[in-house]
């Protein structure tokens, strides 16, 4: 069964930092594309970031401005995203998701994902 299990979520001031976690079980890790989405309130899925786990390919949403790193941990079948200068419209519930194909545009609706985890940024 594939389960993929978000942490690191919760409540910070605008200018800070979080670091979330995503651990991934069920499949053939490295054979697979990690990547976050968001979604807040009322809006759509947003694609954030995504990492081949086999090469370590990245890819980002422009709208970050080079905020956020998406990083893994082979050993841990661990996928992480450091936030840093959040913002409040960085708020959302923030999604792991899997899939073989490493497209940032398709990872709001990759096969599979986790249930998410709460970011809230106060100004």
């Amino acid at each position: 069964e594939v389960q993929l299990v978000e942490s690191g979520g919760g409540l910070v001031q605008v200018g800070g930092s979080l670091r979330l976690s995503c651990v991934a079980s069920g499949f053939a890790f490295e054979d697979y594309a990690i990547g976050w989405f968001r979604q807040a309130p009322g809006k759509e899925r947003e694609g954030v970031a995504c990492i081949s786990i086999g090469d370590g390919e990245t890819y980002y949403a422009d709208t970050l401005e080079g905020r956020f790193t998406i990083s893994s941990d082979n050993a841990k079948n661990t996928v992480y995203l450091q936030m840093t200068d959040l913002r409040p419209e960085d708020t959302a519930v923030y999604h792991c998701a899997a899939d073989e194909e490493l497209i940032l545009a398709h990872v709001a609706y990759y096969d599979y994902e986790g249930q998410g985890t709460q970011v809230t940024v106060s100004s």
